[in-house]
């Protein structure tokens, strides 16, 4: 709440000294958590960390259900422990709650190995944010740039001042810049970069268009595969059907034949 009053306060400041210079204040903000989802080297490196939080998840687990244990093992066998020894078991108990608590502290603790890892994980996307921004706002004579998952008080945003977008365009494009190994892509990247927002969105709808025309002719293709599939396989089921029909008849006539043949040799033995 006090965030929220300084923010405000500062904010009435800013736009009383922009009525008096009468002076247009130009403000924009971007969405950090947008951001992070889409760039695909913070997402690598978060999944890598999140590894991490998983072991160091099980291994809390474990000491706890370790000491559980003991305590467990306590209870059973207090009626027949002697007073120093049941005090000794309750030291070493009180030691080990001690260090898993300890170690609970080391990787999930206001300055743990979580926290420290999870900053350095966000730095180089924070100063390439910051480097995005700056170019931006410059390009586009805004103010003051927010953040929008800031605790600053901030319940609504146009979509017009949002320029998170162009900062993670700017961000792939300084990534791209890193990976050129030939005048070609060089050149296409250039051609790439001189492209506005709108260009992009424009170019990526006609993408989006030819991709779902290629999908549906591919749709067809299968459909008519698949029928043509269900039409041989009911053929070949056909061909199987009548050949066995065919083995069977001249079974029956190879067992009639053979049948007659057994009643005359047995009138002939009589």
């Amino acid at each position: 709440m006090k965030g929220r009053i300084i923010i405000f306060t500062f904010l009435t400041a800013i736009l009383g000294w922009s009525a008096t210079a009468q002076k247009s204040f130009r403000v924009g903000y971007v969405d950090m958590e947008y951001i992070l989802q889409n760039v695909p080297q913070y997402q690598q490196a978060s999944s890598q960390l999140d590894a991490k939080v998983q072991e160091w998840r099980k291994e809390v687990e474990e000491k706890k259900r370790q000491i559980d244990g003991m305590k467990a093992q306590l209870d059973n066998e207090r009626a027949l422990l002697t007073k120093e020894l049941i005090q000794e078991r309750e030291e070493e108990i009180n030691y080990q709650e001690e260090q898993a608590l300890d170690y609970q502290q080391k990787r999930f603790g206001p300055n743990g190995d979580y926290m420290i890892q999870k900053k350095q994980l966000i730095r180089p996307i924070q100063d390439q944010v910051f480097t995005a921004v700056q170019e931006i706002s410059e390009n586009r004579n805004l103010d003051m740039v927010f953040d929008r998952t800031a605790n600053n008080g901030m319940i609504y945003a146009d979509k017009e001042y949002d320029i998170s977008d162009q900062v993670l365009r700017s961000i792939n494009r300084a990534a791209n810049r890193r990976q050129i190994e030939s005048p070609e892509e060089r050149e296409a990247l250039e051609e790439e970069e001189g492209r506005t927002v709108e260009q992009d969105e424009k170019i990526a709808e006609e993408q989006q268009e030819v991709q779902e025309k290629r999908n549906e002719r591919e749709a067809l293709i299968a459909e008519r595969q698949r029928q043509r599939d269900s039409i041989k396989i009911a053929k070949q089921k056909e061909l199987e059907a009548r050949r066995a029909r065919i083995i069977e008849e001249r079974q029956r006539r190879i067992d009639s034949i053979r049948a007659i043949r057994q009643q005359k040799d047995s009138i002939n033995d009589n």
